[in-house]
């Protein structure tokens, strides 16, 4: 009998059917951040450092210089990880075959490349606006600068951004999650909060004022980031209230946006009670929102479990957000997605509903006990059958093609 038929006897013993959980998560796709493969740099010929309270640290070597290189990357790494995928993408990496736009000028064929990248390979695409890493964002303020020119540069792009949007949801036929994060806040205590909390709430609604088909509206919320370490604009609280008041604007959670002691896999089943859709961002803080490479760890294992058990895989809209160029770019985007692949499956290979009735009859010991032995169940097997199934390497095989591409491919670069 072959592993996958132990594990699968082994599961049906207490009640999971693997072909399901296998079938669901077939049907799970993983957005994935384009900005992993160049170090968040974009395609603006801007070479120096990310500004607006972002950072990304390393020098290896490889990095993605332009859309050919950046595109043959994320290729070699989608062929190595399983499953439905999507592209996330920054608006600045729109791609100039002709004179380059300001970033409130953006319009949609400066995105044909990308639609046709995703089209040829069946993916959909997200979106992002970008508020940073641009002279206009002055005294790390963009959507809530007291300065009306700022304010009115930044909502022009933010609605170039959406029209964007709506052009690729209309050529790939799927909705995009168009998202709004901004960098404003402050270093230091600020003398007034509310009054550019204010002036970001009606940059928003200029921005969000035009009805446009395929596209959903997110706003990201953020506790801090580098030199803005007293007061963020936009928290957690501004947007959770924004987007009760605005039907059809979501709060996106981002894993590294909040206080270390505070557990985002808490959040999702308070935002499920009132949302139709979660936007979610899965990262990893280190003290801070450092986006390290995702990893199959504790909270990973309990943001996933919320979205199974919660009957909410079509419901949240997962994507990836984090950038590290200390390793292997192309490797940490295997790593990172096949991660949170591998914790969704941990998830649907649970008995929720057995396990949600052991709880309702207050049979706390039984929960405990089967809690702790489906942590030994051979959850590996599973995994390494679906991967088979999906023509990917199994197990750590993916590894040496990542290593030959390196040697041939990246280290030529540079």
């Amino acid at each position: 009998m072959s592993e996958y038929l132990k594990a699968k006897d082994a599961y049906a013993g207490v009640g999971v059917d693997t072909e399901a959980a296998l079938r669901r998560l077939s049907d799970a796709a993983i957005s994935i951040h384009c900005w992993q493969g160049d170090d968040v740099i974009g395609f603006e010929n801007a070479a120096g450092a990310l500004s607006g309270g972002i950072q990304t640290t390393g020098q290896y070597p490889g990095r993605a210089r332009n859309p050919e290189e950046l595109m043959a990357d994320f290729d070699k790494a989608a062929s190595l990880i399983p499953g439905k995928k999507r592209i996330n993408l920054h608006a600045s990496y729109a791609i100039f075959d002709g004179a380059q736009a300001d970033r409130d000028a953006l319009r949609p064929e400066h995105f044909a490349r990308w639609v046709e990248f995703a089209r040829a390979r069946g993916l959909g695409i997200d979106f992002n606006p970008t508020f940073f890493s641009h002279p206009m964002v002055r005294e790390n303020l963009t959507l809530s600068s007291p300065d009306k020119e700022v304010r009115d540069y930044w909502v022009r792009h933010g609605i170039a951004c959406r029209r964007i949007s709506s052009y690729i949801a209309e050529a790939l036929g799927t909705p995009v999650l168009n998202n709004v994060w901004v960098p404003d806040g402050y270093k230091d205590i600020p003398a007034d909060r509310l009054g550019p909390r204010l002036r970001l709430k009606e940059s928003l609604d200029r921005i969000f004022a035009e009805p446009l088909p395929g596209v959903i509206d997110s706003v990201e919320g953020k506790v801090f980031g580098i030199g803005l370490e007293a007061y963020t604009v936009g928290s957690s609280e501004f947007y959770i209230g924004y987007a009760a008041r605005h039907p059809g604007v979501y709060n996106l959670i981002d894993s590294g946006h909040y206080h270390p002691t505070e557990m985002i896999s808490d959040k999702i089943s308070s935002l499920l009670a009132f949302c139709d859709k979660l936007p979610l961002h899965v990262s990893r803080p280190m003290r801070w929102d450092s986006d390290h490479v995702v990893r199959l760890d504790d909270e990973l294992r309990e943001i996933a479990k919320e979205i199974v058990r919660n009957d909410a895989l079509e419901r949240v809209m997962i994507g990836l957000d984090f950038f590290d160029a200390s390793i292997n770019r192309v490797a940490a985007w295997v790593i990172g997605t096949r991660n949170m692949q591998k914790a969704l499956l941990l998830a649907l290979l649970e008995p929720a509903g057995y396990m949600r009735t052991l709880q309702e009859e207050n049979r706390f010991t039984e929960l405990l006990m089967l809690q702790e032995e489906l942590k030994t169940f051979p959850f590996g097997a599973v995994w390494d059958e679906w991967c088979a199934r999906g023509q990917v390497p199994v197990g750590a095989a993916w590894f040496q093609e990542v290593q030959t591409y390196e040697q041939t491919v990246l280290r030529a670069r540079g």
